[in-house]
């Protein structure tokens, strides 16, 4: 069981106008650290008819300051039958700001349906459980 920790690099434009981070642009950084950190999964490279966003989940747990980065730490909280949730966790520091669930779901080879994950995609999966980070 464990989790990565992703380095994003914040944007001037992720900031509002009293510096600190816009809460849309959280959805963004989670993105880019979902994605950063698939690509480096050997397990991802099954999902040839791709995945899709099925649902997406934000608790902002503190004000985001605009910094120069944001570590995220990302791991599968659960494994279904046809999806997978990604859990990320964003931090400032030992601050935990943000903790997000996005639901993925894969796509047959027709590009408009849903499968079933096969039996190897959950190991996987499970070999990528999100591991619990120290609370502050």
């Amino acid at each position: 069981m464990s989790h990565t920790n992703i380095t994003v690099a914040l944007r001037w434009s992720d900031q509002d106008a009293n510096g600190h981070l816009n809460n849309a642009r959280i959805v963004t950084i989670m993105e880019e650290a979902r994605v950063r950190w698939t690509r480096a999964q050997p397990e991802f490279a099954s999902f040839r008819g791709g995945v899709v966003v099925a649902s997406l989940n934000v608790d902002y747990l503190a004000q985001a300051d605009y910094l120069p980065e944001m570590v995220v730490a990302v791991g599968i909280e659960r494994v279904g039958t046809k999806s997978f949730t990604v859990r990320h966790v964003g931090y400032q520091g030992e601050q935990a700001v943000f903790d997000g669930r996005t639901v993925i779901v894969p796509m047959a080879e027709d590009g408009r349906s849903s499968r079933a994950l096969t039996a190897a995609e959950r190991a996987g999966l499970e070999a990528n459980r999100f591991a619990e980070v120290p609370a502050d």
